[in-house]
């Protein structure tokens, strides 16, 4: 648990980072705007790119939290093994969707556009660069499905309470 704790922290600071340095940027864009008069060229741009990043990336991290989007309708109706064994499952699809559509399809995405040497418009950037996310994202929500699959603890049975939804 203690990598665990270490990659929660770094993707942490990160994002707060990269959300603190957003908040900047359009900041600047707005200043630039409407009281320089003369809007900058590359601050709409940067703020898409940052908003790429903080979504994967924020995405990677609720997911190791267990905070991400769900329909909890059938979870909440299971106790016991019944429980255990569906969100098996769930962290075994969701390590696969990542593995094949994040790590590997983005692994092409960003190789493809390395490739053709594609750059953004207004701060040149190698767009492959911003694609680099993708893969990454995907291989933290499968770092995080295996953790929760196979190392955080299922949550203690409360004995005689089957058949009333607790546990």
């Amino acid at each position: 648990m203690k990598v665990k704790n270490l990659v929660d922290g770094v993707l942490y600071k990160l994002l707060v980072f990269l959300m603190g340095f957003m908040v900047l940027n359009v900041l600047w864009q707005v200043a630039s705007r409407f009281i320089l008069r003369s809007p900058s060229s590359f601050t709409d741009e940067l703020a898409r790119f940052l908003l790429i990043w903080i979504g994967l990336l924020g995405a990677s991290y609720v997911s190791g939290q267990k905070m991400h989007l769900a329909i909890d309708i059938l979870p909440s109706k299971l106790t016991g093994k019944k429980e255990r064994n569906l969100n098996a499952v769930i962290n075994i699809l969701v390590a696969l969707f990542a593995l094949f559509a994040m790590v590997w399809g983005g692994a092409k995405l960003v190789y493809i556009t390395f490739i053709l040497d594609q750059n953004s418009a207004a701060l040149n950037v190698p767009l492959a660069y911003v694609y680099m996310v993708v893969p990454l994202s995907g291989l933290l929500i499968v770092y995080y499905s295996l953790i929760n699959l196979f190392i955080t603890p299922p949550a203690p049975e409360v004995q005689g309470t089957e058949g009333i939804g607790l546990s």
